[in-house]
């Protein structure tokens, strides 16, 4: 606005007019500032809402893979329905360290196994039919 040539202006405007107001063609230029501004917030605001959701699983990193698979779906149905609870949810089970029942069972059953004879169970014989005397 203050590049306007002073003939254009209406006699009793002031001698500067601050530039954000518009000018006599229309020209907004605070609108377009603002229309850049909203759009970079909004890209910026969705980044982080993404990056926070995804925060349990990237802590379930560090757990075993079945663990993983269960915070990753307890996330993904977090931002599906938009239910906070499953969020939270992942995030307790990403935090807390599930302790791991299987592999000394598993250890247990194949001392087991070791320990059993070597021998293989005997087979029962098969019978033959008494033979028929001829007389």
């Amino acid at each position: 606005m203050s590049d306007t040539p002073a003939p254009t202006l209406h006699p009793l405007a002031p001698e500067h007019l601050p530039g954000f107001l518009p000018d006599a063609t229309g020209h907004d230029p605070i609108m377009v500032h603002m229309i850049f501004f909203v759009a970079v917030m909004i890209f910026l605001l969705v980044t982080a809402f993404l990056h926070l959701h995804s925060l349990p699983e990237k802590l379930a990193h560090k757990v075993g893979a079945t663990q993983l698979q269960i915070v990753g779906i307890l996330g993904l149905i977090a931002l599906f329905t938009h239910n906070n609870l499953y969020w939270v949810a992942a995030l307790l089970l990403a935090v807390v360290q599930i302790p791991d029942y299987e592999t000394p069972l598993l250890r247990i059953a194949d001392a087991l196994d070791r320990q059993k004879s070597p021998e293989p169970a005997p087979q029962p014989q098969p019978q033959s039919a008494p033979k028929e005397e001829e007389a």
